[in-house]
């Protein structure tokens, strides 16, 4: 696919696919006539990236953890500095509270839910 396609289907402007490129978060292959290819399973790449730098992690150390996202999985360590170590257990711990408040309020809604809709039944 195109980089247009990439970018509607993602919800990406095209200049940022462009720096996750050039940053060698997404590889895309080149035709003959020098236009970028993207492979359909560079979308949800792209979506585990923006997820990723939502969450506040630079593109440095999602470059590095990616691999994890892949299977096979090909993993290197050679640059896993103690800073970058605290910087993903911290990011972890801080989706996991966020996953928990998330389920929470789930949970609360789905209460609420069916507190709702057994009254209106009942009526």
């Amino acid at each position: 696919m195109r980089i247009g396609e990439l970018s509607e289907r993602t919800g990406t402007p095209r200049r940022l696919l462009r720096y996750y490129e050039e940053q060698g978060l997404i590889l895309p292959d080149r035709c003959a006539n020098g236009y970028r290819s993207y492979d359909e399973r560079l979308v949800d790449r792209v979506l585990q990236i923006r997820g990723l730098l939502d969450a506040g992690l630079p593109t440095r150390i999602i470059k590095q953890i990616l691999p994890c996202l892949d299977k096979p999985r090909r993993i290197h360590f050679s640059d896993a500095t103690p800073e970058m170590i605290a910087t993903l257990e911290n990011e972890r711990d801080r989706m996991t509270q966020r996953i928990e408040c998330l389920t929470r309020n789930r949970d609360a809604i789905a209460d609420y839910l069916d507190a709702v809709l057994s009254n209106n039944t009942a009526s």
